[in-house]
Parts: C-alpha cells; sequence; structure tokens
C-alpha cells in the first residue's frame, strides 16, 4: 500500500507563503499523477528547507510540470534531503545538493541531475534525462 500525505494547517505553521505554496503545489502534482506517464518513470526532487533555487523552481516549473509534455512523462514527487526517503529506493549515492533532480524506473535511479539550470533549461535537462532512461530500456 502506498503512503498516505496529509496537509493540514498544523503542518505549515512557522512556514513562509512560498513554502506554503511550494508544498500544497508538490502535494498536488503528487495526486495528479497522468495517466500518459511513462511506465514507472518517476523524477524525485530532492529539497532541502530555505533553498532558494528550489523556491525558484517552485515559482517557474511547479507550476506547468504536470502539463508539460516531459512532465507527464516522468510525474515528480519531493523529498526532503535528510529524509525520510520512500521505501525500496536504490540510489546510485545518497544526494546532498539541493535541488537534485533523480530520474527513477520501478525506484531505481536511472539519471540524476544536481542543481537547477533554470527555466530557460529545466525541460531540456529533463529530456536528456528521459532520453537516457530510453537508451537504458
Amino acid at each position: 500500500m502506498g503512503a498516505v500525505f496529509t496537509f493540514g494547517p498544523e503542518q505549515f505553521r512557522g512556514c513562509d507563503m512560498w513554502t506554503r505554496r511550494g508544498l500544497m503545489a508538490g502535494g498536488a502534482l503528487l495526486m495528479a499523477r497522468p495517466l500518459w506517464a511513462a511506465p514507472g518513470l518517476r523524477l524525485m526532487m530532492v529539497r532541502r528547507k530555505g533553498c532558494v533555487y528550489c523556491a525558484a523552481w517552485d515559482r517557474e516549473i511547479g507550476p506547468v510540470y504536470a502539463r508539460h509534455p516531459s512532465g507527464r512523462m516522468a510525474p515528480v514527487f519531493m523529498v526532503d534531503v535528510e529524509g525520510p526517503y520512500p521505501d525500496g529506493l536504490a540510489l546510485d549515492r545518497r544526494p546532498w545538493l539541493s535541488p537534485s533532480f533523480i530520474l527513477l524506473r520501478g525506484g531505481t535511479e536511472v539519471a540524476r541531475f544536481e542543481g537547477y539550470p533554470g527555466k530557460d533549461r529545466f525541460f531540456d535537462v529533463l529530456d536528456a534525462m528521459l532520453d537516457e532512461a530510453r537508451a537504458l530500456g
């Protein structure tokens, strides 16, 4: 059985407006997993509280990610760099930089990009990761 995520006012006490919006957007993206996603592909965004580049991603990419063709191929979910991480992950190494974007197939790392390349390059980087996943089969 999958994890159940609940968000209520008590989880947001002490958070600034952008953090709350980012958490809500991430939760909404988790709930809105598209039916046309590539089988088993998911993008794990590893973030850290107070990360300005994560906040930039939340503002610039978060609102359009699920509608973008590449975003539909790999639904995104968020994990704090300190964890907890989902059970059954097979990563090449533990993430330490935030944000880090790790493309997973069935919980196994297929490709990784560390850092935020900016709104003009993000989907190009994601497309390269998806190409790498296709090449690996």
